[in-house]
């Protein structure tokens, strides 16, 4: 990979991972719409590294507030909203973490196309607008919502379907604010994207990686502060502005790559 390719594609998933349009068809498509090599997974992982480092200082009130919970929980046996919220993010996490396990060779050498990536950004588009027309007004998720919203999660293992636009469309579905949705999406990515870096550790460390490793450093540092800057501005805007503009988005991207690939 050359430094355009790195720096771009680190751009892309920095200000794509956070958004409901899919950070890794957008990490795919370049290398099939252009003379570029494929990045591989392992560049994939290096940048949602980045974005994980991005997400968990952003959070980190609510992550030390939860941390705190769970440690004197033990000893003070109280059940409270921080635990609650640790709780529900773990139960809602584990549906992708053994999907993930059991799907990651037929995601890897079979689903990174543009008629999938097509498909699912079309589909899962007009999922997002339906959930967005009546948005709720819950702040958290009751413990039913965390499990079906960890379920749908495992929809975003497909590319293109976006991993924050499927949790935050079920969040709108089952009756949470918009805003309170794309928190909770935000922070349920930081197990699922640590759940991917620790799947594909075993190949980074038995693999020739020694070229790769200024590759993975370099789009980290990249992705992580766009990626910063995306959840920030998201976070501030959402209520504003709705999904209607990722809907349209996806509209146009998935029907000019059936466009491109059908003619």
């Amino acid at each position: 990979m050359d430094w355009l390719q790195i720096i771009a594609l680190s751009l892309i998933q920095g200000l794509t991972e956070f958004l409901p349009v899919s950070s890794s068809a957008h990490l795919v498509l370049p290398a099939q719409l252009t003379d570029w090599p494929d990045q591989g997974l392992a560049f994939d992982v290096g940048v949602h590294f980045g974005t994980l480092i991005a997400v968990v200082i952003y959070f980190r009130v609510e992550l030390t507030g939860m941390s705190r919970a769970l440690i004197n929980f033990p000893a003070q046996q109280a059940y409270t909203p921080e635990i609650d919220l640790a709780f529900k993010l773990a139960a809602a996490t584990l549906p992708v973490v053994i999907a993930g396990w059991l799907g990651k060779t037929l995601i890897e050498d079979h689903l990174r196309t543009v008629p999938v990536i097509a498909s699912t950004t079309l589909l899962f588009g007009a999922a997002l607008w339906i959930a967005d027309r009546r948005p709720g007004t819950k702040e958290r998720p009751e413990w039913s919502s965390a499990i079906l919203i960890g379920l749908a999660q495992t929809l975003a293992l497909i590319p293109g379907t976006s991993r924050s636009g499927i949790t935050i469309t079920a969040a709108l579905m089952l009756g949470l604010s918009r805003t309170s949705a794309a928190k909770f999406s935000f922070l349920l990515s930081i197990p699922a994207i640590a759940g991917a870096q620790l799947l594909l550790t075993l190949d980074l460390i038995n693999g020739d990686v020694d070229r790769a490793w200024r590759d993975l450093v370099s789009g980290a540092l990249i992705a992580g502060l766009s990626a910063y800057l995306c959840i920030h501005y998201f976070i501030a805007l959402v209520e504003r502005t709705g999904m209607l503009p990722y809907v349209i988005y996806r509209g146009l991207l998935g029907a000019i790559l059936l466009i491109i690939y059908f003619l």
